[in-house]
């Protein structure tokens, strides 16, 4: 039995829209990078992107679970010595919860320009509209 290999013109990319709304941020994370990488469909192949586009809505209105909008940080250097920053996940998700949505997302995808790829197919928007 040979190894199945999906072509390009093989592979058929469909819509789905998350509604974040009331969910954790890591459970709404989960799926949107197993469609992202196209783990759903019978074709699936690692070293091939079949994954499909991804929309999800009302990150303003997504749950972070235990303590983490005081405990969990994050963090970013511009590169210059001492030039740490730290945001706390309690402003960032007053202020961009798209981008903090966009980041679990990213940690959930590999480091890889395959999973680089696969993130520009993922649009996040903080409302219902899109």
């Amino acid at each position: 039995m040979s190894t199945f290999m999906p072509k390009a013109d093989e592979i058929d990319r469909k819509w789905y829209v998350i509604d974040a709304a009331g969910k954790p941020m890591g459970r709404v994370a989960a799926e949107a990078a197993m469609l992202l990488r196209g783990k759903h469909k019978p074709i699936f192949t690692p070293s091939v992107d079949c994954g499909d586009f991804v929309i999800i809505i009302n990150t303003d209105k997504v749950v972070l679970t235990g303590d983490k909008l005081n405990k969990k940080l994050y963090q970013h250097h511009s590169g210059y010595i001492g030039n740490l920053k730290e945001v706390k996940y309690g402003t960032l998700m007053k202020e961009k919860s798209d981008f903090a949505m966009k980041l679990a997302v990213k940690g959930m995808l590999s480091d890889t320009t395959q999973g680089r790829k696969q993130l520009t197919r993922c649009h996040i928007y903080k409302d219902a509209q899109h």
